[in-house]
Formats: C-alpha cells, sequence, structure tokens
C-alpha cells in the first residue's frame, strides 16, 4: 500500500493556482502543522481494505476532502469516529470555530453503511486536486475539462491495484473521465449535492 500512496500523490501536481492539493500543499486554515502528512496517513488507511467498490466523484470540496484527506469525507465525520477504518483525530484539523460538515458526505456514508459496503468501498475523485476561486480556499468551483484529466493517471492506477472492484461514477464528468481513460465502469448515479441525495441513493442501490 506504501508504494501506491506514493504513486497516486506523484501524478497530481503542487501549488498549481486555483487548485489545492490536499497531500503536497498546507492551507493557511490547517490547524496542525503537519496536516497534509495526516492526511496522507489517512488516505493510507482508507485505501488499506479488499475493495468491492469504488466511487468516483467529480473533485474534493473545501467542506470535506481539502481537509480530510478522503474523498466525500469530513472532518465533523472523523471527529466523531464515524468513518471506518480512520482512526478519529484527537485534535481539529481546521481553525473553524466548528467542524466542517459536508452534506454530500454525510449521505455518501449513510447509504454506504445502509448497504453494508462500508468495509468494502473507496472514496475517490475525478480530479483530487480541489478547484476554488482564486484567493478564496474556502470555496468550490467547477473543474474544467483540463483539470479533470489531470486525474486520469491516478484512477488508472487504483484500476490496477483494485482490479476485482466495481467503479461506479458519481456524476456525468467523472463518467465522461473513465470512458476516456478507456477505464470499464458502471453507469453513472446522480451526485448527491444540490439536492441529488435521493437520487444517489436510488443509483446506488440500483447498481448494488
Amino acid at each position: 500500500m506504501p508504494d501506491l500512496i506514493a504513486s497516486l500523490l506523484k501524478t497530481l501536481p503542487q501549488g498549481s493556482p486555483g487548485l489545492f492539493n490536499p497531500w503536497k500543499d498546507r492551507c493557511v486554515h490547517d490547524a496542525l502543522h503537519d496536516a497534509n502528512k495526516q492526511r496522507i496517513d489517512r488516505l493510507r488507511q482508507h485505501l488499506d481494505c479488499k475493495a468491492r467498490m469504488i466511487l468516483v466523484g467529480e473533485a474534493p470540496g473545501y467542506q470535506g476532502c481539502r481537509y480530510s484527506g478522503v474523498a466525500f469525507t469530513s472532518e465533523r465525520l472523523l471527529m466523531e469516529g464515524k468513518v471506518p477504518r480512520i482512526q478519529a483525530p484527537e485534535e481539529r484539523l481546521t481553525d473553524r470555530h466548528r467542524a466542517f460538515s459536508e452534506p454530500s458526505a454525510t449521505t455518501v456514508w449513510r447509504v454506504l453503511m445502509e448497504l453494508g459496503l462500508q468495509d468494502e468501498t473507496i472514496l475517490w475523485n475525478a480530479v483530487q486536486l480541489h478547484p476554488h476561486l482564486p484567493g478564496v480556499p474556502w470555496s468550490n468551483r467547477p473543474p474544467t475539462a483540463h483539470e479533470v484529466a489531470l486525474g486520469a493517471p491516478a484512477l488508472r492506477l487504483l484500476r490496477k491495484a483494485f482490479p476485482q472492484a466495481t467503479i461506479i461514477p458519481i456524476g456525468k464528468k467523472a463518467e465522461r473521465l473513465l470512458a476516456d481513460s478507456g477505464i470499464t465502469a458502471a453507469p453513472y448515479v446522480r451526485h448527491p449535492a444540490n439536492g441529488g441525495a435521493a437520487k444517489f441513493e436510488e443509483g446506488l442501490r440500483a447498481v448494488v
């Protein structure tokens, strides 16, 4: 697994304007001096499983992966010890007055637990870098086509590392990148954001 983590991180640029690399960059709002290294540790714990499914979203958000280091995973879920395989942090991840909570993260983990798949699922993103507005770390913006394409090498590595897992794109951008990368995937399911929680749950249950 350490070799996989190192290989995944090598595919991603560091210090790109408007793109935050959770595992290499440090944020001004990180509460810990080694926050990026702790995000690597959490990613390593998350990938340590016999994956039956890999869910691929669009991109990290500032309320989730930017600080947790794991797709569809928020600071609040981690602090409450609700994320399988990942040890609950002893200290806060950000300097915000209370822990970030991401609605999409809450929905994804809830559905996985209801289906009994929480221990056999890996969460990832088409582009693993957080796209934000210039100078505004607590913001989200749609990734460009060029930025999404940056995630293709890591997806190919995951496919090779977990050949038996079913890859499920969450949203059309993830579906398109997987197709363009030559990676066979299940039909896409609706992203849970912007009122899509019910359709996401319905779609994932249908695929499973």
